[in-house]
Parts: structure tokens; sequence; C-alpha cells
């Protein structure tokens, strides 16, 4: 059983573990990373994914920088140390474009590095930073469930899109936090989890923390959830999300976009559970968030079994956008947002930098 408190990531003795989660469920293996190529390496191939995760991640990355640069005597100024931790912290930023927390983490940290005048602190500084932020995270989730299992009815029948657990966070979860809590308070009757193609981390990772949780879960194609809508047996979505702008458009994994029309369709309840480090208020709407494409493989093959043959194009896009007139609520630690979006976003962020 997953307690909760099972935290996908944990920083030990100057070094990160790691459930490798494309391994899962078949197999439960945790994996050290000692460096931040190792970091990267990790967040690009997906052994560590969700959005508040990488955050989380890269924030450990640059932690692992820092340490690397002083073995590496690389240190022997400020002005060189913080030109490395630059590089290290774009390297970073880059490995994954889509989601707003891995940027966000990263620039949380290199604040502090930038505000610390005396160099033989900016590593261990940098350390506490990251796990603050990890720590942070981990009770933002809680937040999010009880505010979120608030909006839930007696009987509810709910469908979710992807992971948005704790594998996906620092521990307990964004979306499957609300359904965890709401399990709690004897609100789910049933539980529906797309199995998210091509890397099927709906029926690998959200069933698999679902069923380790002690919650009746049912794996369903991406393909039969217009179905069970139509046959009243889901009157309730609500999804993780990876990039929210301050209109209130989401971004979150593909095959979001259609599940949200289907609701509109079927007159469903269509939720989006994210800590507000997923809001990103530079961007005024979702065309402007970068998608980012995977490669071939994931959609060609199966256990390394080819299924589309090499000569076929591909178009493999991780994300897709949700506009807000979709969206019936967007749940955060600091409280719910309903629309007017722009403007109860604004209102909300306002009073989250004060």
């Amino acid at each position: 059983m997953i307690a909760d408190d099972f935290r996908p990531i944990k920083w030990l003795n100057q070094k990160v573990e790691l459930i490798d989660q494309t391994l899962l469920p078949l197999q439960e293996k945790w994996i050290k990373i000692t460096n931040y190529s190792q970091m990267i390496n990790a967040i690009k191939s997906m052994q560590i994914r969700g959005a508040p995760a990488i955050g989380i991640a890269g924030a450990y990355g640059l932690a692992l920088g820092a340490i690397e640069i002083y073995k590496n005597k690389e240190s022997k100024s400020l002005e060189n140390l913080l030109k490395h931790l630059n590089l290290i912290a774009l390297k970073l930023i880059n490995s994954r474009p889509t989601g707003s927390n891995l940027k966000w983490a990263i620039d949380r940290m290199m604040k502090v590095a930038n505000n610390i005048e005396n160099i033989s602190l900016i590593t261990e500084s940098l350390i506490k930073e990251a796990i603050k932020i990890h720590n942070e995270d981990i009770q933002s989730n809680h937040n999010i469930g009880k505010l979120g299992a608030k909006l839930l009815s007696q009987n509810t029948k709910i469908l979710t899109h992807c992971n948005a657990g704790a594998l996906a966070t620092g521990g307990y979860g964004t979306a499957l936090g609300v359904i965890k809590y709401a399990n709690y308070q004897g609100k789910i009757s049933k539980v529906y989890s797309t199995e998210t193609r091509p890397l099927l981390q709906g029926s690998r990772l959200t069933i698999w923390e679902l069923i380790n949780s002690n919650i009746d879960a049912c794996s369903i194609p991406d393909s039969a959830a217009g179905h069970l809508m139509k046959l009243n047996e889901i009157n309730t979505i609500i999804v993780g999300a990876d990039r929210i702008t301050s209109n209130g458009d989401v971004a979150n994994k593909i095959g979001t976009y259609t599940l949200a029309i289907l609701a509109k369709i079927h007159n469903i309840n269509f939720y989006v559970a994210a800590p507000t480090s997923t809001i990103d208020m530079k961007l005024t709407n979702g065309s402007q968030i970068p998608i980012e494409e995977r490669g071939r493989t994931e959609l060609a093959r199966i256990n390394n079994i080819k299924i589309i043959q090499d000569d076929i194009k591909i178009y493999n896009p991780a994300f897709d956008v949700t506009p807000n007139k979709f969206i019936k609520s967007i749940i955060t630690e600091k409280g719910i947002i309903s629309p007017p979006y722009g403007l109860n976003i604004k209102k909300l962020m306002k009073g989250n930098n004060e």
C-alpha cells in the first residue's frame, strides 16, 4: 500500500533517489542520481515525470550541479560559480519545455544563489531551498485535495487522465489528491483512468497508485471515455496541469482537450487541479505555450515491439491545450478559481505574492 507520505523523489546523502517510472508497475526500482547530467537524462527519459515532480527534480539537479562545481574546483570566484550555475540552470530548463514548474523552481533556486555573497554558503543554501520546494509541494497537494473534495458530491463517478498523483508531484498528488481525499469522505463510487497513450501513464501509473491506496479503480481505453459519459457512468472529470496561462487556458497531457469537449457536450463538470507554481502569468493565453514533441519510438513501438512501419510519418505531441471555457474550476492550494479566470487568477496570484 502507498502511504500518504510516499515520495517518488528523495534527497539522501548529497544525492537524489527516485523511483523509475518507466518500469512501473511491473518493477519498482529506485535509481540514484549523483550529478545534474543524470538528472537531465532522468527528466528527458521520463524516469521522473509530472510537472510538479519535474520542478522538484530540477531544483535538486541544480543543487547537484553546485556540488559538482565545487568538486571540480570551478568556483574560484563568485562570478565564476554563478556563470557555471546559470549554464546548468538553462540546460535543466530546456530538458522539458512545456511545464512551467521546472522553470519556476530553477528561477527560485537561482534567486537564492544570486542573493548570497559568501561563496561557501551557496551549495548548502541551494540544497535547503530544493528541500523546501519539495516539502511545500507536498503541503500544497494536501491543500488541493482538501479544497477539491468540497466540490464533489456523494456517489461521484470520476474520470482522470494521465497521472497526477504522488508520482507526478513531491507526494500525495493533485488530481489524485482530490480523489484520495474525497474517497476518505466516502464520496467516490467509481474511478476510471484512461490508459493515456502512447506511454500509458494512466494504466501503468495511475491505476498502480489508486489500487495501492485501496481505491477501487478501472482502466479504460482512451477511446472509451465518450461512450461511458453517454451511459452516465462518468459525472466528473479531474485532471492535473503542466502549465496554466493567466487567462485560465490549460496545457496537460495530450487527450485532455478531447475529454474537455466531451465533458461539455455531456454536461459534466471538468476540473483542473494544480499548484500555483503551474500558473504562468507571463503568458496571456494557451496559444503561447510551447508544445513538446516526443520521438517516434514512443508511438511506433510497444515494449520494443514494432507496431508501425519505419516509412510511416508520425506526429507525437506530448500535450494539448484546453481553453478556459471548457473548465468548471481550477483547484489550487490557495483556493478554488472560477470564471472569469483572467480576473480571478490575477487576484489569487497577487495575494500569493504579497
